[in-house]
């Protein structure tokens, strides 16, 4: 595994069902789909995403998603990076779309939508939901709310089954 040690600094705008248009409030179905190299045209610093996801897709032990509104796979509307670890999975790098981003964003729930993801892919794999990731300082407090997270020092998150379950249940309506 690489040693760069990433701190998650992505706010969980809201909860959502899916994704919600900020504008008129309807709420779009979501696809998570394996990112492409064919993706990463549009996905550039340049164009305003804030990662070197290319580099992020070339690393061996990470697998990189992209959120899509369903039926429409090439408007990326948020990217995750994972691992699985063997007994939970790892969550290294989140990212909404540059125009997902502060107020004038188009879509809401893009990371609560991306965390949802990374436990039902836990769960999938029979980890019961489980994951970490290391926050950023100022975000601790936020995950713990919005997220049901739990701290477990030196930047360390994790959510356990329960609130994973939760938040599976939120996204992807499966119980």
């Amino acid at each position: 595994m690489k040693d760069t040690i990433y701190h998650i600094g992505i706010e969980i705008d809201r909860l959502t069902n899916s994704m919600t248009n900020t504008i008129s409030g309807d709420s779009f179905p979501t696809e998570i789909l394996p990112l492409t190299k064919a993706d990463l045209k549009s996905i550039t610093r340049k164009s305003g995403w804030k990662f070197n996801w290319k580099s992020e897709i070339a690393l061996d032990d990470r697998d990189v998603f992209k959120l899509t509104i369903e039926g429409n796979p090439h408007i990326v509307q948020g990217l995750i990076s994972l691992t699985d670890m063997n007994d939970h999975i790892f969550l290294w790098l989140i990212e909404s779309a540059p125009f997902n981003l502060g107020k004038p964003k188009l879509y809401e729930g893009v990371p609560g939508n991306l965390v949802a993801f990374a436990c039902k892919k836990s769960k999938d794999k029979g980890y019961e939901g489980c994951i970490s990731f290391t926050s950023k300082t100022k975000l601790i407090g936020h995950y713990e709310k919005t997220l049901g997270a739990v701290h477990l020092g030196n930047h360390r998150m994790i959510i356990y089954p329960n609130a994973a379950e939760k938040l599976i249940t939120r996204y992807f309506n499966t119980k």
